[in-house]
């Protein structure tokens, strides 16, 4: 029977997710019911619309970036999922990602979250040779924001970049032009293998009617410019003219299942086991207080197979959970934070949550075996940071935990993290977070990202605010500290919270801790589509 402090975590944790789920709801309703409606009258289907059409039916579609541009851009109007829906799903029995422009947000406008969203969805078909789907629906870049999202590396013109990148990588591209194509971005279709468009909505073009006349005088109209017929009977810019949205995915549909066959990695995997423990159990494992010790064993007995689990090095650097276990039949290894307090064999107490050098030392190796036997890895964060101090600096906790941060950062295995609570520091680098290039990261709802405790950060910001304000000469009592503190802290929880991490998309989707097994399967199985695994070598260790 759960004690009334596992009622209470349950009660939080099921609290927080219904709120996230709420939030979700409105999210996917784009820009609203009128703007759905226009759509509708112009012949045309909603992105969200398009995509169930597109994918088998009762296949499910694993939607990530849902959150991209949340709270963002409120003084442009916002931008709802950053315009845009993307994730992954099966088309005629094939893995793909799918990217879909939602023209019910500013007309389908590129935002600088809508760069980076396109960006992670041709990362995620690279990185696991999933064919790529683009139903595009655009206005073109956002100009009132044009210098955030024009010139650099990571903006708007590194996707026409990737699309040739994709193609030489021989991974299948395919666009459908279902409205506006317009400027620059008419080579993201041009640019794939196969383009359709629509006869009457669809139009591609490098300047519309209005700009032509502008710039060179000319009188035409936007049908005649880039319609369907002219680039499918005329220039021959694309392949194929549909005469509507259902057609046009219909085709789509067609076109996968004729893809030809395709190699795998051929990760191991074995006849399933349920869990030992309810999936929502969870919810009563896992503390309301992300500063209160629990068992990270037992929240992993909710996710992988039953009496899957070897301990690596069990009784050694015990702040670590490292182990080889199956979840959902699939051969993984595990890298969780402890966050129960434990003694080491010297007596010497240690704190849950913290990376010390026996454990840093620990899991090194761990993630170097993992590699040796081409077994993904599997990353579970509750992570206040590495030990501090005396005695751990005199111990070489810097040296440890870059031996950790080295393995991590050349592991050529597909890494897939769950950031379950804290993610503080270079805990987070340690633990894979965005920066080290997990092939998916997923966040529950009680995850926080930040670079320290939000109580740390608060005292040693409002330290800093007040030293500040005593050398310009001003005198602060007591009463005006504390407000100082309520100010910074306030500031300091919401950038903390998952909403902020998943608006920037510092993780790919917030979700159920309950779904957790199926989303590190479903994760296994695309990255099992690239067959391709580099050699591992971590170059110079610290030892």
């Amino acid at each position: 029977m759960s004690s009334s402090k596992e009622t209470s975590a349950s009660h939080s944790l099921r609290s927080l997710l219904e709120e996230i789920r709420h939030t979700a709801s409105e999210i996917k309703q784009g820009g609203g019911r009128k703007r759905i409606d226009k759509q509708h009258k112009k012949g045309k289907l909603t992105a969200r619309e398009r995509i169930d059409q597109l994918l088998d039916p009762d296949s499910g579609f694993n939607e990530l970036g849902l959150w991209a541009g949340y709270q963002m851009y409120e003084e442009e109007g916002g931008c709802p999922a950053g315009g845009v829906v993307m994730g992954i799903g099966e088309i005629s029995g094939r893995e793909c990602v799918v990217v879909a422009n939602d023209a019910t947000v500013k007309a389908g406008s590129w935002f600088p979250i809508t760069a980076k969203k396109n960006l992670r969805a041709q990362e995620i078909a690279l990185e696991n040779h999933l064919p790529i789907i683009y139903l595009v629906d655009s206005a073109g870049v956002y100009l009132p924001m044009q210098d955030q999202i024009f010139p650099d590396k990571e903006h708007f013109g590194r996707i026409f970049r990737n699309n040739a990148v994709i193609s030489a990588r021989g991974i299948p591209q395919i666009a459908a032009i279902m409205g506006s194509c317009v400027a620059g971005g008419a080579y993201l279709p041009i640019m794939s293998d196969e383009a359709l468009i629509v006869e009457g909505t669809g139009s591609v073009f490098l300047a519309g009617s209005y700009l032509v006349k502008a710039a060179i005088g000319e009188n035409v109209d936007n049908e005649t410019l880039g319609g369907a017929t002219t680039h499918t009977e005329i220039s021959g810019v694309t392949d194929y003219k549909m005469e509507n949205d259902e057609e046009c995915l219909r085709t789509i549909r067609d076109l996968v299942d004729k893809l030809g066959p395709f190699e795998k990695a051929g990760f191991n995997r074995r006849a399933a086991k349920l869990p030992s423990r309810g999936p929502e159990e969870i919810y009563d494992l896992f503390p309301d207080d992300r500063s209160k010790a629990y068992d990270m064993n037992k929240v992993l007995e909710c996710i992988v197979d039953a009496d899957s689990f070897t301990a690596f090095k069990k009784g050694y650097g015990q702040t670590l959970i490292t182990g080889y276990a199956r979840i959902d039949g699939w051969s993984v290894g595990i890298v969780a934070n402890q966050r129960k307090v434990v003694k080491n064999k010297q007596g010497e107490m240690q704190i849950g949550g913290v990376i010390y050098s026996d454990s840093a030392d620990k899991a090194a190796r761990f993630i170097m075996n993992c590699n040796q036997k081409k077994i993904p890895i599997i990353f579970f964060q509750d992570v206040t940071g590495f030990m501090i101090g005396k005695r751990a600096e005199h111990g070489g906790i810097i040296k440890d935990g870059a031996k950790m941060v080295n393995a991590v950062a050349n592991s050529t295995v597909p890494k897939i993290t769950i950031v379950a609570g804290n993610s503080y520091g270079a805990g987070n680098y340690a633990m894979c977070g965005r920066a080290y290039d997990p092939r998916f990261i997923y966040a529950w709802p009680s995850a926080q990202i930040a670079v320290m405790g939000g109580s740390q950060a608060a005292k040693v910001m409002t330290q800093i605010k007040v030293r500040t304000l005593e050398k310009k000469g001003e005198e602060i009592t007591s009463e005006e500290e504390q407000e100082i503190m309520r100010e910074i802290s306030r500031q300091y929880e919401k950038q903390t919270d998952v909403r902020y991490a998943a608006a920037r998309m510092w993780v790919d989707e917030i979700i159920d801790p309950a779904q957790t097994r199926q989303k590190i399967s479903h994760a296994i199985q695309c990255a099992d589509h690239n067959p391709h695994i580099e050699e591992f070598k971590t170059g110079v260790l610290q030892v």
